[in-house]
């Protein structure tokens, strides 16, 4: 009893200790996500910003993708909470649309990261992303990524729309994809034959692209 009772007692405290590098490790993430973007997250920079060795990050976590896929489900997690707050008002499928989308545009334009990590879990076959992380995670990600993309299919079967999980699935990668162009701001015309220039396309534009596409897509625009 005294052995056991000591193994316990010794445990804990290791991996509460754990818990918390991990804990600090995806909040450097996150943090060099949102300063730098994804693309510029390396290890060795969370590493540093966490104050270990980058050989210890790999004894937390499987692989980077293990790490960056755990980062994203703080976006999502952060992104249902808007989609709650928009549920506690007592509106029709269709308000409820409108303002699920904005709150999601304005959203993705304050955190442009979030737009990259989003795309980076589709540029693969999921059983390849799923080779890459652990169960828990693998299970995480789903849970967040499936909360955001169930409420969007909910709001879809209200308004009758056929086919409403593939629908939402399409209309979240088509918003991901719209929403890039307020990180660059700029968009083409072509003014002759193999002749185009640049305009400037304002994030307040974006957003309205955004939120027209979920209506035109649920027919309610």
């Amino acid at each position: 009893m005294f052995t056991l009772c000591s193994v316990s007692t010794f445990q804990q405290p290791r991996a509460a200790i754990r818990r918390a590098r991990e804990h600090k490790i995806v909040d450097a993430t996150r943090a060099l996500f949102d300063e730098r973007g994804r693309q510029d997250a390396r290890i060795d920079r969370i590493a540093r910003r966490v104050g270990i060795n980058k050989a210890l990050i790999y004894r937390h976590f499987v692989s980077k993708e293990e790490l960056f896929a755990l980062t994203t489900t703080r976006y999502l997690a952060e992104i249902n909470a808007l989609l709650d707050a928009v549920d506690e008002q007592d509106t029709s499928a269709s308000e409820r649309l409108r303002r699920g989308f904005e709150a999601f545009a304005d959203y993705c334009i304050e955190h442009p990261a979030f737009l990259d990590c989003a795309l980076s879990l589709v540029r693969q076959p999921a059983r390849d992303l799923q080779a890459q992380v652990s169960d828990v995670v693998w299970l995480r990600l789903g849970g967040t990524m499936g909360a955001w993309i169930g409420w969007l299919a909910d709001v879809l079967h209200d308004l009758d729309v056929a086919e409403p999980d593939l629908r939402a699935n399409e209309l979240y990668l088509q918003a991901i994809g719209v929403l890039h162009l307020a990180r660059s701001g700029v968009g083409l015309r072509q003014v002759a034959p193999g002749l185009a220039e640049p305009f400037v396309i304002t994030a307040e534009e974006v957003r309205a692209a955004c939120v027209q596409l979920a209506l035109a897509a649920a027919g309610t625009d």
